[in-house]
């Protein structure tokens, strides 16, 4: 699903000796009178390490240019960035959908003013991307990203646009990338050398490979035949391409992924470079063939009953944190520290909360889509609660640990299990990804029967 949104600049960003400058399109500030502003301006000061954010920047840059399903000539989406106080965060997404990259620019990465709070996109765009390939660590690089302090207004004046495609499955990504990633914990950490090592001796980009598993050994990680405890899974060696140009500025290398599972499947897993004053994380999706937009996480999420209504009032209360304290959320907000959970976890389904992984905490962003694109870009809860509101749900059994239902849909009838944290269904869908890509809409169906009934 994609919509047209124009991106508006006052001009490109640019690269001049001593001075990169990035342009800022529409997005949320904190501090402006309507909470919203063309064109916000975020940050000015010193790079610490020019070299290392430029080759960061390039990244990111390149991830949101590349399809590593099927590649072919891809329409570039401006990365997106936002500002907490505490560091700059760019993001972007393959154009496949399966790859996520971040660089968190910390607090020991610039000297300068963070002007303002927010999330907008930067300009990134082609002639920047050469001079950017140029930047060494040797002389002093000013960054700016917004408009410049001085801003003179005529009746003339124009602004650089950009009328792209922008993939509504960015705002699913994110969310998929928050429920999936909470519970990965790190698997493994080891240094530059050993990480370099590992990452160049990968299959190239030009020779795909399927998922690969790695143990720790040591100070490596040691390649196995398959899911082992305390295993990482690799999907798709070749997406961590984008790692390589910064290897020989990474202080070391961690590993994030969640508990092995026994059916062998490939799972999600997450890339972390250390560098100087900053952290670039590349996280997989479970295949090359599957982008984050499809794995369905998020379904389980939105069955609760009153997450809408507590995402509402929670969303209120956030004011692009750097590290989002629960405790604090509950006290403003009067929920229990369970609901702001859940709200937390319906808000980054829409793309506002992110993950960080290295400090075990949320952080807060805002994109611009409209507040029902959580239920529109997840079809399978609206079309449960359409069952649901059809009186399709019949309950056969209703145990502590074990249910049985019947669905109606359309000429057919499915037989719905939940048995102990297992759910299994009749229909199709469930026989050929057997709960791999979330559930179907009829184990919604019956799930959130059972939750209201309760």
């Amino acid at each position: 699903m994609e919509s047209v949104q124009t991106y508006s600049y006052r001009r490109p960003s640019t690269l001049t000796p001593g001075e990169l400058g990035l342009e800022t399109s529409g997005g949320t500030a904190l501090r402006g009178p309507s909470g919203t502003g063309a064109h916000p301006r975020f940050f000015t000061g010193f790079l610490q390490r020019p070299g290392v954010a430029a080759a960061g920047l390039l990244a990111v840059a390149e991830v949101a240019r590349t399809r590593y399903f099927q590649p072919a000539d891809t329409t570039f989406r401006d990365p997106v960035v936002t500002s907490d106080g505490e560091r700059l965060r760019f993001e972007s997404f393959s154009v496949c959908g399966g790859v996520h990259l971040r660089l968190d620019v910390l607090g020991a990465g610039y000297d300068g003013d963070v002007v303002d709070h927010g999330t907008t996109n930067v300009d990134v765009n082609e002639p920047l991307r050469r001079m950017l390939s140029g930047v060494l660590d040797g002389s002093p690089l000013h960054l700016a990203v917004g408009p410049d302090d001085v801003t003179v207004t005529t009746m003339t004046d124009t602004a650089v646009e950009k009328k792209v495609p922008l993939p509504e499955r960015w705002v699913r990504g994110f969310g998929e990338i928050y429920v999936l990633t909470g519970d990965f914990d790190a698997r493994a950490e080891i240094p530059a050398a050993e990480a370099a090592r590992l990452l160049r001796s990968l299959p190239s980009q030009r020779r795909p490979g399927g998922a690969l598993w790695f143990v720790p050994a040591g100070r490596s990680l040691r390649l196995v035949s398959g899911p082992a405890p305390g295993a990482v899974c690799l999907p798709g060696p070749q997406r961590l391409a984008a790692l390589l140009p910064l290897l020989r500025f990474a202080t070391g290398l961690r590993v994030y992924g969640p508990p092995a599972n026994r059916s062998g499947q490939s799972v999600a897993s997450a890339w972390e470079l250390t560098l100087p004053g900053m952290r670039l994380t590349a996280t997989l999706s479970p295949d090359v063939t599957r982008g984050f937009s499809g794995e369905g996480a998020v379904l389980d999420a939105l069955a609760t009953g009153t997450g809408a209504d507590d995402a509402d009032l929670v969303s209120v209360l956030l004011a692009f944190e750097p590290r989002i304290d629960i405790d604090s959320l509950a006290e403003g907000s009067g929920l229990t520290p369970a609901r702001v959970r859940d709200a937390l976890v319906r808000l980054g389904a829409a793309g506002q909360i992110g993950r960080d992984l290295a400090e075990t905490a949320s952080f807060h962003r805002e994109l611009p889509f409209a507040g029902d694109v959580v239920d529109r870009l997840n079809p399978r809860h609206g079309a449960a609660r359409a069952l649901i509101a059809a009186g399709a749900v019949t309950v056969e059994r209703n145990r502590p640990g074990d249910v049985v239902a019947l669905v109606s849909s359309g000429d057919h009838r499915h037989r719905v299990r939940l048995t102990d944290g297992r759910r299994t269904c009749t229909c199709p869908w469930h026989a050929k990804h057997q709960g791999g890509r979330g559930p179907c809409k009829h184990v919604l169906a019956v799930d959130q029967s059972v939750r209201e009934e309760a």
